[in-house]
């Protein structure tokens, strides 16, 4: 059961963070880049701050691996590499759920924060923060969006649901 749960969130992470990409592409170079007071300042920043995030937990989950690197490095500051790399990051999670539909899930993750401190935390609650953190931070760049008058894509999970439910049905 939490395989199948986790492997439909993955599935809307790709879907949804897909969606948002395709919408940022159109907005201009100014706008993308412009402070909107979000916490990681602007659109470029939120998004470097999404890739960080996903290779921290990834590295830590499906590598072992605790990288050492601030919440806000600019890892790709050329627009089109970063969106690549967002929208590629995103399809890993899948992947690695797929890789094993026996895995246990009843455990916990030890790992380094990117302070350096030592931590522990269910593997279930790591998984759930991976893709609500990506939720999060895609809510805050529709937000800033719909304030510098751009339309957004509709991104709720729900109608990923209806629609795969619906594919599914029209087999």
């Amino acid at each position: 059961m939490m395989q199948a749960y986790f492997e439909s969130l993955a599935r809307y992470h790709v879907w949804a963070t897909e969606k948002l990409l395709e919408q940022i592409a159109a907005i201009n170079e100014e706008d993308y880049r412009r402070d909107c007071g979000l916490f990681f300042h602007s659109i470029h920043g939120t998004l470097n701050h999404m890739l960080v995030s996903e290779r921290h937990w990834y590295s830590r989950i499906a590598d072992g691996i605790s990288l050492k690197m601030a919440l806000d490095t600019e890892l790709e500051s050329r627009r089109d590499l970063l969106a690549r790399a967002v929208a590629d990051a995103s399809q890993h999670w899948g992947a690695w759920l797929s890789s094993d539909p026996q895995r246990d899930y009843s455990g916990n993750l030890q790992y380094t924060r990117a302070t350096g401190a030592s931590a522990a935390a269910p593997l279930t609650a790591v998984l759930g923060h991976v893709f609500n953190h990506a939720t999060h931070h895609r809510g805050q760049i529709t937000a800033a969006l719909t304030a510098m008058g751009y339309a957004c894509p509709e991104l709720d999970f729900i109608y990923l649901a209806v629609a795969t439910q619906q594919a599914e049905m029209n087999k």
